[in-house]
């Protein structure tokens, strides 16, 4: 009686040392075809930070889309003896703004009645025009009034560090009126404040720098 030979399907797996039959079972890699330590990827070969791509040259990294802080007085930024107008260069430019609207003032006071009233009102007119033109747009605009360039000084925002416009320069003199409202106190505050501002300056986040 001979033996049970299994068919190629069932024969028993190679013992240790021999090789299996082509086809049977999967060829696993020899200790000869593993990567050698010398084959792997040695330290002056990796990218160097200099190679790494630039923003905007592989098409999916993109640059920060939010501004950068303007330069200025802004949060944040150290606040020392100069980084402020003083007092006394802020009161000195609001003369020379306002001179116009002082002599006018003055020579009314001087002459009540006559042909005169009608000329002194048309020269307060022009004072006023003048305010609008001299610290409302050119002022909000560029930062400086007559008054605030011939101090060297200009009128920014304390949050971006850039001229506040027309609009907000006119709305920072209305609020001029909480300053005087107190006594004139709040006309004080550059002397003791931190950032030397005025109440209204408070209010519309404004400061005064050196220009």
């Amino acid at each position: 009686m001979t033996g049970y030979n299994p068919p190629p399907s069932e024969a028993y797996p190679p013992q240790w040392g021999q090789q299996p039959p082509p086809g049977q079972y999967p060829q696993y890699p020899q200790p000869d075809q593993y990567p050698q330590a010398d084959q792997y990827q040695q330290p002056g070969q990796y990218q160097q930070p200099g190679q790494y791509q630039q923003p905007g040259q592989g098409g999916y990294y993109q640059p920060n889309p939010y501004p950068q802080p303007a330069p200025g007085y802004g949060p944040g930024q150290p606040v020392g003896p100069g980084a402020y107008a003083s007092w006394a260069q802020r009161v000195g430019a609001y003369l020379i703004d306002t001179l116009p609207q002082i002599v006018v003032f003055g020579l009314f006071g001087a002459i009540l009645r006559g042909p005169a009233v009608a000329l002194l009102a048309i020269l307060w007119l022009a004072s006023l025009g003048w305010v609008i033109y001299n610290r409302w747009i050119q002022g909000g605009r560029t930062g400086q009034s007559l008054g605030k360039k011939t101090l060297n000084i200009r009128l920014v925002s304390e949050v971006t560090g850039q001229p506040i416009g027309p609009a907000m320069a006119l709305a920072r003199d209305l609020c001029h009126f909480v300053d005087g409202i107190i006594c004139y106190v709040g006309f004080l505050f550059p002397l003791w404040d931190a950032k030397r501002q005025t109440l209204a300056d408070k209010i519309v986040h404004t400061v005064v720098v050196p220009a």
